[in-house]
């Protein structure tokens, strides 16, 4: 039992979801809809969320932004989450998405493709609960049409001006073995992924100041990981070899802005780091 904020887009699988979550007693639920203004009826959408909300007669937070129909699948990822995060917040609840089994699949072979090395097979790890991993795009296509759901198809699906939609046609061939394969690695590299973050952590502390002849003495893979860490992962890898460069050799009292909301001030011994938000 808990209380949660559901990330409903309006189409099927978010659907399934918020159908399967009403049916479990003792949860309190609020249901989240984001309009981008990326498509032109992407406020039919959003009307229809609504409707979903009455029908189950649950609290409705909706936002909407314009977006553009140029928009990045990223930049409307991020205003998206920037979106439902204030929403949980608000609530004091925990975020769900509809994410399933298929779609794990998709973003490994995006990161892969992107070159982001291991960490692209520990996708969607964060603080927002997806619990229909566990179950494929046909499962949940044979759960709506058995339950009689209603769902809106997005539009753009269908275009290749998206790479997920480009990859979904390549990994929608794979043997379900693959997959299962696949799924099996993402847990294992979700697992390790913790491990190495509680290893750094016990490593560096709690800073917000750190130690620069520790970082100057141990191997660059680590010191880049231990980066990574202190930096909340706001920075690319080019940008932590740029800082680990300057913990090496910057002078006293100098100051460094490295992006992403990131500024490092320098001691001889030490150095600071501030995150903006």
């Amino acid at each position: 039992m808990g209380k949660y904020v559901l990330a409903i887009s309006g189409g099927v699988d978010s659907v399934v979801m918020l159908d399967i979550l009403s049916k479990i007693p003792g949860n309190e639920l609020i249901v989240a809809h984001f309009d981008h203004g990326i498509r032109q009826d992407s406020g039919i959408d959003a009307i229809f969320v609504a409707g979903l909300a009455k029908k189950y007669d649950l609290p409705f937070e909706t936002k909407r932004e314009k977006l553009g129909p140029d928009a990045s699948e990223d930049k409307a990822r991020l205003h998206r989450y920037k979106f439902l995060r204030s929403i949980a917040k608000k609530h004091n609840a925990k975020l769900v998405t509809a994410h399933h089994g298929d779609d794990i699949v998709e973003s490994i072979a995006i990161n892969l493709l992107r070159g982001t090395g291991w960490r692209g097979l520990a996708v969607m790890d964060s603080d927002v609960e997806r619990l229909m991993t566990s179950l494929t795009k046909l499962e949940i296509l044979e759960y709506a049409k058995r339950n009689k759901l209603v769902w809106r198809e997005d539009s753009t699906n269908a275009e290749d001006k998206y790479l997920r939609n480009q990859i979904r046609r390549k990994t929608m061939r794979l043997e379900e073995d693959v997959r299962r394969q696949l799924l099996a690695l993402w847990s294992d590299q979700k697992r390790i992924k913790k491990q190495i973050k509680d290893e750094v952590k016990r490593l560096v502390g709690n800073g917000p100041s750190y130690n620069r002849h520790f970082f100057i003495h141990i191997d660059e893979a680590s010191a880049i990981e231990c980066l990574r860490y202190i930096t909340d992962n706001r920075l690319t890898h080019p940008q932590l070899e740029k800082l680990l460069h300057a913990v090496k050799t910057i002078a006293h009292g100098k100051n460094i802005e490295l992006g992403g909301g990131v500024k490092v001030k320098f001691t001889t011994r030490n150095f600071t780091v501030e995150l903006i938000k």
